[in-house]
């Protein structure tokens, strides 16, 4: 062989700058296989960085006392350790971004973010959030936080005091907005809202409550194991021991664990592996959500105690049985601004039955509903999860947006039960310039019936979950008795800081941190091989391998999950269906009941007489606002569905006939609400009563125009929508009504997306009971 010819084998460059270059490729399979177990190796190394940033985060975040983990920049208002009976919660003001400024006449929002274990911030740690989609709106937003550590004896009491502090400090600093703040409530900030709306609905506006629990044995049988655990564990002495161990603090960190423990799949494999999976574009994301996760939090024994007894064990709150310490009571049917309930079929910590089966319960009709001139609506979701409903950008984006935009019309609808739908919006559609966001949202008629489809309680279980009350009563005297007092002889603060520091929650973001010497090589490791990533083809089968071994993981862990449930969900009938427990804890003796019936306010019901006595007198009386809007009611009261177009077209005709004051938000609720009440309590005669308060015909023919302007907004009138307007007419006199306006109105110019309106609702004020005020 010529010298010249002769050349040195390619020797591949294992240096630190550039490791991988010159490697050999191989043909066929064993290429594949290299390739993959490159990538294999590179991604491990990859997701072991990740980890180990994410247990540096932990302990940085920790150091700096663990503050709210929000996108947007805040100011504290009020922090509640100042006031009179102290706690660990803080009123903050978010500060808007550049070119995202708020107008301070707008109705202001109010974010709780809930304290079950994780720190605040779950509102509003990203830009499509529900502190964003208020900022867009041009709301002032302002977020209820909590520190880690609670106030020596705050209680749950406490905690409401705080928030009325804040609830009515907000509406000191906007005095000149048309409505009241929307109070928005996180999971477990759902359900303590509502306990402050309860006693001081004089301070909130429209309250949403997004996956909210707030009935606590309802469920579907072979679908929600998580409401059997209570029964399980004998009841609340489990909550007390470990409060007693923590040295009178509960750890947030074995509610985390708890709700981990419900898909074991995803706890012990997806999530992770989905990392593993994208390591080179998911570790943002991930370190994100994983800094809130991570972030536990404590609450006093005396907290813990109180939602375990009177809400998950109990379940008082949907029979008015809760008494606060300074002995008011909490009855839902006192709140008298509309209750948003946003809830997901795909949620296994707030199923649809818990978020709603309060309603079943309380109410013996939807028409008792109406007569205490309450709104309630609810919206539900195919297959979101829990943390979704608070945390999706696709949620943010669509059902929170749609809510915010359609703020003032919800609280503008008449008394009832809703669920609200969402259409995508068709630049077709009649007035679709009418349509303030993506969607077309609309307020459909539900019924009790409806309600109870989606889970409740049966009188088997409603006999199960009594008898788990009662000897939850008796564990929780006997561990009172016996056990209590060596248990807090043994705590103190060290064996607590022990406790709480070397739980799976917390001990795990110590090895897998630079606190753990061995993890610090990982650095440069995790740089050298950014530097020399060589990602696997999509096609290589032994790619393909990987991801069908991890659905098969997936699939047994589902497996055991379905198992463990199911087991469960057996040996709590077993125990809790034996006559002889049932009897011995006395719910076989004459006139004992599972749990106490809804509380019977007579009070109110005096008062609500009278309020129909009062209504009945004044069915002749009003003017021209009076008629239309009852004109409208009755029309839409053919099919309960209201229009977000129908209420901006009403705006709209109101702007272009007012010729006096406008009437303000609060006095137009207040008047659908009693052309409302009148029609259900005499109907024929609400609608005979119109020519008294339209005595001119120009007048009558200038309603039904304008009826049936508005009608139009959604579309062709036609069927009962039509037959009631015409019944309208002949009840005014007007046979000859014309038909044109009848038909779908012409397509006009798709508007640019509109921010929810501060304006009041643009009717004048009615001059006088017979004047011929003008919408």
């Amino acid at each position: 062989m010529p010298k010249s010819d002769f050349k040195l084998p390619m020797i591949p460059d294992f240096s630190l700058e550039k490791p991988l270059e010159g490697m050999p490729q191989l043909p066929g399979y064993p290429g594949q296989a290299f390739e993959y177990w490159l990538d294999a190796c590179q991604r491990s190394v990859l997701l072991w960085d990740v980890l180990r940033k994410r247990g540096n985060e932990y302990h940085e975040h920790k150091e700096r006392g663990k503050p709210p983990l929000l996108k947007f920049d805040y100011e504290i208002v009020i922090d509640a350790r100042t006031l009179e009976h102290p706690c660990n919660y803080l009123l903050m003001r978010i500060v808007p971004e550049p070119g995202m400024e708020a107008d301070p006449e707008n109705r202001p929002f109010i974010i709780v973010d809930p304290r079950a274990g994780h720190g605040p911030g779950i509102g509003g740690f990203k830009a499509d959030s529900q502190v964003g989609i208020a900022l867009k709106n041009r709301h002032p937003c302002y977020f209820v936080s909590f520190l880690p550590e609670p106030v020596p004896g705050q209680t749950i009491s406490d905690i409401g005091r705080a928030e009325a502090v804040f609830f009515q400090k907000v509406m000191d600093l906007h005095p000149n907005t048309e409505g009241k703040p929307l109070i928005i409530g996180n999971c477990q900030a759902g359900w303590a809202v509502t306990l402050l709306s309860s006693v001081a609905p004089e301070l909130v506006g429209p309250i949403l409550l997004n996956g909210a629990p707030l009935s606590y044995w309802a469920g579907v049988e072979g679908k929600n194991p998580m409401r059997y655990l209570g029964g399980l564990c004998g009841g609340s002495w489990m909550a007390s021991l470990a409060g007693d161990t923590g040295n009178g603090v509960f750890d947030g960190a074995h509610l985390v664990h708890n709700f981990e423990n419900l898909n074991p799949a995803n706890t012990y494999w997806s999530k992770l592996y989905n990392l593993y999976s994208k390591v080179d574009t998911e570790e943002e994301r991930y370190l994100e959500f994983e800094k809130w996760w991570g972030g536990l939090f404590r609450m006093n024994t005396e907290e813990l105690t109180f939602i375990v007894n009177q809400l998950f064990v109990g379940n008082k709150l949907s029979s008015g049985g809760i008494v606060l310490d300074e002995g008011r009571r909490i009855d839902i049917r006192n709140i008298k601004s509309p209750i948003i309930v946003f809830c997901s079929e795909g949620d296994n910590i707030t199923p649809p039955a818990q978020a709603l089966h309060w309603i079943v319960e309380l109410y013996d009709s939807e028409q008792e509903i109406r007569e205490r001139e309450q709104t309630i609506i609810y919206s539900l979701h195919e297959d979101i999860g829990h943390l979704g409903i608070f945390v999706s950008g696709k949620v943010a984006k669509k059902q929170t947006a749609e809510f915010v935009s359609n703020i003032d019309l919800i609280d503008c609808l008449p008394p009832g039960l809703y669920e609200a739908t969402f259409e995508r919006r068709d630049p077709n559609a009649p007035h679709d310039e009418l349509i303030s966001g993506d969607y077309i949202t609309r307020f459909e008629e539900r019924t009790l019936g409806d309600i109870e489809a989606l889970g409740g309680v049966d009188p088997a279980d409603e006999m199960r979950f009594g008898t788990v009350k009662r000897v939850s009563e008796a564990n929780e005297g006997l561990y009172r008795s016996f056990m209590q007092p060596w248990v807090q002889m043994w705590s103190n603060e060290t064996t607590a800081n022990v406790l709480s520091e070397t739980h799976p929650q917390r001990a795990q973001h110590y090895f897998w941190s630079d606190m753990n010497p061995f993890m610090k090589p990982l650095k440069d490791m995790a740089e050298t091989v950014r530097a020399n990533r060589k990602p696997v083809s999509e096609d290589n089968p032994f790619l393909h391998a990987e991801k069908a071994m991890s659905e098969q993981i997936v699939n047994a862990w589902n497996t055991f999950r379905d198992a463990r449930d199911m087991t469960s969900e057996k040996l709590f009938q077993t125990i809790y269906d034996s006559p002889v427990l049932q009897s011995m804890v006395g719910l076989h003796a004459e006139g004992a009941t599972p749990r106490p019936k809804k509380v019977r306010d007579e009070a109110y019901e005096a008062l609500v007489e009278k309020r129909k006595g009062d209504l009945r007198a004044r069915i002749e009386e009003g003017g021209f606002v009076h008629a239309l809007m009852r004109g409208l009611i009755y029309t839409a009261m053919a099919e309960r569905i209201v229009d977000e177009r129908a209420f901006a077209m009403l705006k709209r005709v109101g702007d272009e006939l007012a010729s006096g004051e406008k009437m303000p938000l609060a006095e137009f609720k207040e008047l659908v609400k009693e052309q409302d009440f009148m029609l259900l309590l005499d109907e024929e005669r609400a609608l005979a009563a119109l020519p008294h308060l339209v005595p001119e015909m120009a007048d009558r023919r200038k309603l039904l125009e304008t009826m049936q302007r508005i009608m139009s907004a959604r579309g062709e009138i036609d069927g009962k929508r039509k037959e009631r307007l015409q019944q309208v007419a002949q009840a005014l006199g007007v046979e000859d009504i014309e038909r044109k306006s009848l038909a779908a109105p012409a397509k006009k110019a798709r508007a640019p997306k509109a921010a929810a309106s501060k304006e009041p609702v643009p009717v004048a004020k009615p001059e006088g009971n017979g004047a011929r005020a003008k919408p």
